[in-house]
Formats: structure tokens, C-alpha cells, sequence
């Protein structure tokens, strides 16, 4: 019987639920009850790579780093985007092992390293956008652009270091993470969107301070491995056009040519739903199947057809 294979990116909300919940045990309760959803999805016969965000957890390390600058080697970004994969798929392993056991299903769990090729002339690096590490005052954020580092000001706050965000090109590790749900394994992958690298001059790969969409990354991932379906799970049940507005308008479903026009009309938000339904569409037009937006309990029900917003051709 064929596999039936999908790409589950899962959100910030998968670690953190709120700002009184940020701690190692508060992160891996999370990460338990969100594994479980999976479990379920796995139970129901999908062969599963969950992709997640990376975010906070790399903000936390920055920040220390920060603190013991005066004792300790700062942390690049590129590391600290492979520490945070492995701490994540750590909590993300265990919580499945744990579910498949309690499940009685002989299915194991297996994190990669991911790395992410972009293109180190990729125009986003001559405007980086992307706000890492903490508010910095004006002493420290001189320091750093006499580093070369590029720092803004953010509304009167103070200053932040931004880096590039460029666009994924090739999941360096597709082929592995293949044969590894091919071998029955379930994978954790494309954390933080992919530890960012690009080929030097020999050709060889270099890591680079800069972070990729983590949805972009997973679509990139799923057409790479022929992934049947593409499954961004986030806060929200189903997603909305004139969201918060009174004539809010949950969506069953959408094509292609649908969510191009929401798009263009303005209806999801930069840096919110906008990336998730760009990763769909990006999916579905590089030969992908069906693509799904839901929120985590609602995964089993989603994909039974009761809940969710399909995304189709």
C-alpha cells in the first residue's frame, strides 16, 4: 500500500502558549499535547515530518548570550539554530515515544539536523528585515553596526539587530529525511525554517545569519519529498477573510486561484497568515495535492473533513 505521506509545520503555539509559560517544562507540556494531535493523525495511517518554528527558543539563547559576553564566546546564528533543532526534536521525540507507547504503535521517532540552501546573492540580504536577539541602547547598537551589523530602531523602544530573511532553495537534507519516512521513521525536520547556508566560492556550504520562513521551508520540503499533503497548524481553527472585522468569514475551503485573489485584496496578515497561504500555494503549483490549515486538536477532525481550511488546485 503507497504512503501516505505529510508535512506538518507547527507554530510558535506548539512551545509557547503565552508569555507566563516560556520554561523547559512549560515548553515540553506544550510539545507533549501537540504530539499527541500527531499521534493521532500518524494512528489514522499518514507517515508524518513535522516541521516547526524556532523563534523564541533562539531569542533565549541570544539573550544569554548577551548576558555572559563578559565570560563566554557570543553563540552565531546559524548555531544557534542547530541547538534549538536539537533541543526541540529532543522535546518532540520523547513526547511521540512516549504517545506511541501508550498507544501500543511500533513507530519511532528521529530528529535531522536540517540545513537550508539559499542563494547568498539573494536580494534580502542587502535589506535584512527580520528583528533578532533583545532591545539593544544606543552604545551597543553603534557597537554592532561597527561590527557590520544591521540595527534599527523599533517605535521608540529602542534599538534590535535585523538579519536577512532570504528564500529557501533546497533542503540540503530531503534525501535523508525521504528514506527515513521510506524506513518508517517518524521525522522532525526544517526546525526554525532550516539552519540557513549558502555555497562559497568552491562550492562549498557555509552558515549565514539570516532566517528562512519556517512555512516556506516545509512547502519547499514537502514538494522535495513528494509529501501528498501540506498541513500548517496554527492558532486559529480555519482561516478568514475581513478577519476581526464584523463580517469576519471563516473558509471551508479555497483554490489556488481563491487565496491568490484574498491575497491581492489584502485579507491575511505580513508576518501572520500571509506566509502560511503563500507556503500553500507554493506547494500546490509545484505538483502537490491538497494543502490544510487548522489549529492542533482540531487536526483529526480537520482531516476527517469537519474542520479546517482546504487549500486544492
Amino acid at each position: 500500500m503507497a504512503k501516505k505521506v505529510a508535512v506538518v509545520a507547527v507554530g510558535g503555539n506548539a512551545l509557547i502558549k503565552d508569555p507566563k509559560h516560556q520554561s523547559v517544562p512549560d515548553q515540553f507540556a506544550a510539545a507533549s499535547e501537540t504530539m499527541g494531535f500527531i499521534a493521532g493523525m500518524i494512528a489514522e495511517g499518514w507517515d508524518v515530518v513535522v516541521t516547526h518554528g524556532n523563534g523564541p527558543q533562539v531569542g533565549f539563547i541570544l539573550r544569554r548570550s548577551e548576558l555572559s559576553q563578559h565570560e563566554l564566546h557570543p553563540v552565531p546564528l546559524d548555531y544557534c539554530g542547530a541547538d534549538t533543532q536539537g533541543a526541540i526534536g529532543y522535546m518532540f521525540q520523547q513526547s511521540l515515544h512516549n504517545e506511541f507507547k501508550q498507544r501500543g504503535m511500533q513507530k519511532h521517532a528521529v530528529t535531522v539536523v536540517t540545513q537550508c540552501l539559499v542563494d547568498r546573492n539573494d536580494p534580502a540580504f542587502k535589506n535584512p528585515t527580520k528583528p533578532i536577539g533583545s532591545f539593544l541602547d544606543e552604545a551597543t547598537a553603534k557597537a554592532r553596526v561597527a561590527e557590520g551589523k544591521h540595527v534599527v530602531e523599533d517605535a521608540g523602544r529602542g534599538y534590535r539587530e535585523v538579519v536577512a530573511s532570504p528564500q529557501p532553495k533546497e533542503i540540503v537534507e530531503a534525501k535523508a529525511i525521504k528514506q527515513l519516512i521510506e524506513s518508517d521513521f517518524t521525522v522532525i525536520a526544517v526546525g526554525g525554517g532550516g539552519i540557513p547556508v549558502v555555497e562559497n566560492e568552491d562550492g562549498d556550504l557555509v552558515g549565514v545569519a539570516a532566517v528562512i520562513d519556517k512555512d516556506f521551508a516545509s512547502s519547499l520540503l514537502a514538494g522535495e519529498i513528494g509529501a501528498e499533503l501540506l498541513l500548517i497548524s496554527t492558532a486559529v481553527e480555519k482561516v478568514a477573510i475581513n478577519f476581526n472585522k464584523p463580517n469576519q468569514r471563516n473558509l471551508d475551503q479555497m483554490t489556488v486561484v481563491e487565496a491568490e485573489q484574498y491575497i491581492t485584496e489584502g485579507h491575511f496578515a505580513k508576518g501572520s497568515m500571509l506566509p502560511k497561504i503563500q507556503a500553500a500555494i507554493r506547494f500546490l503549483k509545484g505538483g502537490g495535492q491538497k494543502a490544510l490549515i487548522t489549529d492542533p486538536p482540531n487536526i483529526t477532525r480537520a482531516l476527517a473533513g469537519e474542520t479546517g481550511t482546504w487549500i486544492l488546485p
